[in-house]
């Protein structure tokens, strides 16, 4: 397999995007709230004058958010005409996957179940590699 991939840290476990997925990556100073709306949505930011839906993908992922942080990085993706700033604990590199996605080990929990492809081997060691779609739906009794 060599699917060029965005590395990140989400929820302090090495994750990684399709690099084909995402559009930029950008630094998040100012997230305005939504009301009535999940927690794992943290609210909109302008990117170019367009609105983004700012994802916590840790609450996404039903564990607990590391919170606001100065010049948080996202991951910018668009799916199905909606553009998402996904929160993350950092964006470091773009590299390629050496292996093809196996089955996430139990032991990662639920929320990780749900929202990783697959766990691929990097140049960094091995990753969880994310279901941008599933990671967006939220947290299983958010999905529900």
């Amino acid at each position: 397999m060599t699917q060029l991939l965005l590395q990140c840290l989400i929820a302090g476990r090495q994750a990684a995007i399709p690099a084909s997925d995402v559009q930029s990556v950008i630094e998040v100073d100012e997230i305005t709230p939504i009301p009535r709306t999940p927690d794992f949505i943290r609210g909109l930011t302008a990117l170019r004058s367009q609105a983004l839906t700012v994802i916590d993908c840790s609450l996404a992922l039903g564990l607990e958010s590391a919170g606001d942080q100065p010049d948080q990085r996202a991951a910018v993706v668009e799916i199905e005409g909606h553009l998402y700033a996904l929160l993350v604990d950092a964006a470091y590199d773009v590299g390629e996957a050496s292996s093809e996605p196996v089955a996430v080990p139990g032991g990662f929990g639920p929320g990780w179940q749900r929202a990783a492809r697959g766990m691929v081997e990097t140049e960094t060691g091995p990753t969880l590699l994310i279901d941008v779609e599933a990671l967006i739906a939220g947290p299983l009794e958010e999905a529900a």
